[in-house]
């Protein structure tokens, strides 16, 4: 029986290594699940996902020329649902105004100004050292 790419199937889990899962699907037939097809968020270890004789759906997403299936768990399961942005609490949220050109290019004379007076504090400081003063 030869599995098409695109086909959702019920397996049950066989066997659990490192880099993913082996799925049994039908009698002599069974294919791969990488680490990377099990969940929609990062999988650092297999077995805190699944289980050895869990049932699953699967998805299969390639077969190769051995026919050799490479299925997906995350795949065969319908999406979840996109989680709305909070947005903040109008009562607490003042309106955002962009500071003109003008703001901010004084914004920018002070704070260079200030940095520039540092810079001749510090180095006033070290000529007189080597001055011998």
């Amino acid at each position: 029986m030869d599995f098409e790419v695109g086909a959702i199937l019920a397996g049950k889990i066989t066997g659990i290594t490192k880099f993913g899962a082996f799925v049994t699907v039908a009698p002599g037939k069974s294919g791969l699940v990488h680490i990377s097809e099990i969940a929609s968020t990062y999988v650092n270890d297999v077995r805190e996902h699944l289980a050895e004789g869990q049932e699953v759906m699967v998805k299969v997403i390639g077969v190769d020329q051995s026919g050799r299936m490479n299925l997906s768990i995350k795949a065969a399961v319908s999406e979840p649902p996109a989680v709305p942005r909070r947005q903040p609490h109008p009562k607490n949220q003042e309106p955002a105004s962009e500071p003109s050109f003008e703001d901010k290019l004084k914004r920018f004379m002070q704070d260079s100004d200030n940095k520039m007076s540092s810079l001749k504090q510090y180095s006033d400081k070290k000529g007189a050292r080597r001055r011998g003063r």
